[in-house]
């Protein structure tokens, strides 16, 4: 496991340069990802859009702030994405910030799923490869602490309940879903991997 992470590493992407690999490909109208269509290259194109605005609008708490800035360790968060991934583009802004913010405790990076699927097919979710996953790992002793994702509690519950009532997951709840990230404004997911966070500083996990 620990080859398959440190290989990852090697081959992962800062946040600019991630951003910069979508935005090109979508150019030449491609995405990122072993398949390319029209719905593919749209969901990426949305997603720069997104993206674009979280930047500007994403604010960080001070008590998460905080609470970063005073971690005991460094620590690497690897998250697995891809371009067209509406959770990610709706997740990575946010997560960028928070290792801003962090005083150089959290250094990002990313790496696609479809390149990586020895890391991947280690974080499934019910079976399946469902993005974007952060992989927290302990820069000083290079060992994996916890994991997180597709997304936050709340999204996930959304869904969950809707294909529960309805059987499908289709364009209806895909927008109910960013919806409810924009009334969320980022912090559930701040929340969520500032516990992870606190839970590995006091030995919890």
């Amino acid at each position: 496991m620990k080859s398959i992470v440190a290989k990852a590493l090697f081959h992962s992407y800062s946040y600019v340069e991630y951003r910069k690999l979508v935005t090109d490909l979508l150019s030449e109208g491609k995405s990122t990802g072993d398949e390319q269509s029209e719905s593919l290259t749209h969901y990426t194109s949305l997603n720069e859009a997104r993206m674009n605005r979280l930047e500007k609008t994403i604010k960080i708490s001070e008590t998460v702030t905080t609470k970063l800035q005073n971690l005991d360790n460094h620590y690497i968060w690897l998250v697995i994405s891809e371009g067209w991934c509406g959770d990610a583009a709706q997740i990575l802004p946010i997560i960028d910030k928070m290792a801003h913010e962090s005083n150089k405790k959290i250094d990002l990076r990313i790496v696609l799923r479809d390149q990586n699927d020895d890391l991947m097919n280690n974080y499934l979710t019910n079976g399946g490869r469902a993005i974007p996953k952060v992989i927290v790992i302990c820069k000083e002793a290079g060992i994996v602490r916890a994991d997180w994702g597709p997304r936050p509690k709340g999204a996930t519950e959304l869904m969950a309940n809707y294909k529960k009532e309805f059987g499908v997951i289709d364009e209806k709840i895909k927008t109910d879903l960013q919806l409810w990230y924009l009334a969320d404004k980022g912090v559930s997911v701040q929340q969520e991997l500032v516990e992870i966070m606190e839970n590995i500083k006091y030995n919890r996990l």
